[in-house]
């Protein structure tokens, strides 16, 4: 009788089996990073934003052009003179539809041929503040859509031990606290900035509700700081997701 054959090919079957699942496992296990870096850029869709933070926090809408611009952006390999080219791209999408946020009244003309056109203009006057530097970004765009709109400019420092921001410069038009306000500043990764920013705003006159954040990259974290503490003020941004390109400024100012 052959006795040994059996047990070895069932010790065989059994190495066997071992080997596939230890396979299976490193599969997995190298499967993982892939899974994670697909998933790592996701961002909201604007129903759950108005879900979660509000009316007052409106997304740009997510065509292919503008998730090509936000791709390019975040491309480590892409070029500075290519960074800037499509960062003010977005910018100009993102100060249009700004703009767009602003109150408006009915206004009729009449034009070349006499006839009336029922339009619209804005209902009062406007101006814009940067913070300063990289909301300096986001000037020309703001400019390119409105040719004689005045700006003004709010430098916020963090301090260097204990992290808290403060405002170290602020110059603003006399009469800002009649104006609405389009408050620029690209990248938003925790708020703290522009609480400050618009603080100052507050403390010249202007009502919360006349306060309008132009915003191009904004956390959730960030976003519902803002959200929190200033109910009343909109925010425009391009996408809400948990990773900043912090490096905005940097590279468009090529100081990186």
């Amino acid at each position: 009788m052959c006795t040994g054959s059996p047990s070895s090919n069932g010790s065989q079957a059994e190495e066997s089996s071992e080997n596939d699942n230890q396979q299976e496992q490193r599969s997995s296990t190298e499967q993982e990073p892939e899974q994670i870096q697909s998933t790592a850029i996701v961002s909201c869709t604007p129903e759950e934003v108005l879900a979660d933070y509000g009316e007052n926090i409106k997304l740009l809408t997510l065509n292919s052009q503008v998730a090509e611009l936000l791709t390019i952006i975040r491309d480590k390999n892409t070029t500075r003179s290519d960074f800037k080219f499509y960062a003010d791209r977005l910018i100009r999408l993102v100060i249009e539809e700004s703009l767009n946020q602003l109150p408006y009244t009915d206004c009729d003309v009449e034009t070349p041929t006499g006839a009336i056109y029922e339009g619209l203009k804005y209902r009062s006057g406007n101006c814009g503040v940067s913070i300063i530097r990289s909301g300096e970004a986001m000037e020309q765009g703001l400019r390119d859509c409105c040719r004689s709109i005045r700006i003004g400019k709010i430098l916020v420092e963090s301090d260097a031990n204990t992290h808290e921001a403060r405002v170290v410069y602020a110059r603003f038009p006399d009469d800002i606290g009649s104006r609405q306000v389009l408050l620029m500043y690209p990248i938003m990764s925790t708020g703290n900035t522009v609480l400050k920013a618009v603080n100052v705003l507050r403390e010249h006159g202007v009502p919360e509700k006349c306060i309008i954040l132009s915003n191009l990259f904004c956390t959730p974290a960030a976003a519902r700081t803002v959200v929190t503490a200033f109910p009343k003020m909109k925010i425009l941004t391009s996408e809400l997701h948990p990773v900043a390109p912090n490096h905005f400024g940097q590279k468009y100012f090529g100081t990186d």
